[in-house]
């Protein structure tokens, strides 16, 4: 999947949560290029010099190829004379004086995306805490590409036919309900608004009429409304969400009296009338 400006902002700021909560002085990354297993360099920050800019780092080589290899994160207290590693990169990393690296790859589904570092320009060991911090940063880079990979699933399916088969709709009633759980825990207010509304798209896909649509519910209750839908009890929507169950019972009898419905499966089913749900 080729790199969007969307994934390259992601990046930026993980680079800058990761010097900020690190407090290394130097952090730059990448993404890994689709189809030839190698990273480049395209973020940087705190650097003194280009040298690492548009550096093509290939698997296994180096300690950022070491990292997309394993899948694991690898840190060296002193990069020249490292024997961990290979040495291809000596040049631009000596250019830009620095010592101590390490190097987190983002993993999705098994497979690296991208590649963070942390270094120093001093030959110190870097910390638990200091690796803590820096896995950290690349998981909230690695939920937010889940995010993206799902909500153009998602989109997808809303240009899909309507009278696509049940089996069909059934994986995408699933990506729905998902989706729904992830978008409360988005911290970027950007990419939450985007992915409720591939989510309301993809509600609406199945051609039922705009005006049904206004039944007042919040979007909580539209949540609990889906993991209803996808089969849930109350107390496995409230894991889901992140609620108590007595809380999911609230917004699940409140959804039930606005759209006139008297048990959950009516719900449910108003709801897809309504355009609510897929």
């Amino acid at each position: 999947m080729a790199a969007d400006a969307a994934e390259v902002v992601e990046m930026r700021g993980a680079l800058l949560r990761l010097r900020r909560t690190t407090g290394l002085p130097v952090a730059f990354g990448g993404l890994v290029e689709p189809g030839r297993g190698q990273v480049r360099i395209s973020e940087l920050s705190g650097t003194a010099t280009a040298a690492l800019s548009a550096l093509a780092v290939s698997s296994g080589n180096g300690l950022g190829g070491k990292a997309v290899a394993l899948a694991r994160p690898c840190a060296v207290t002193d990069y020249s004379s490292s024997r961990q590693i290979s040495h291809e990169y000596d040049v631009a990393v000596a250019t830009e004086g620095l010592c101590s690296v390490l190097a987190v790859p983002v993993v999705v589904r098994r497979r690296v995306r991208a590649v963070l570092y942390g270094a120093l320009r001093t030959a110190q060991p870097l910390g638990d805490r200091t690796l803590t911090a820096a896995v950290q940063a690349a998981r909230d880079v690695e939920q937010a590409l889940v995010v993206r990979d799902e909500a153009r699933t998602l989109l997808a399916a809303t240009r899909a036919p309507a009278t696509a088969s049940p089996a069909a709709w059934e994986e995408v009633r699933e990506a729905h309900g998902v989706l729904r759980a992830l978008a409360p825990r988005i911290v970027d207010p950007a990419l939450r608004a985007e992915l409720l509304e591939a989510c309301g798209r993809l509600a609406g896909a199945a051609g039922q009429e705009p005006a049904a649509r206004d039944v007042g519910l919040s979007p909580r209750e539209v949540d609990v409304l889906t993991c209803v839908a996808a089969g849930a009890t109350n107390a496995a929507a409230a894991e889901r969400l992140g609620l108590r169950p007595e809380t999911v019972k609230g917004y699940l009898r409140s959804a039930m009296r606005k759209l006139g419905a008297h048990t959950r499966l009516e719900a449910v089913v108003a709801a897809r009338r309504a355009a609510l749900l897929p």
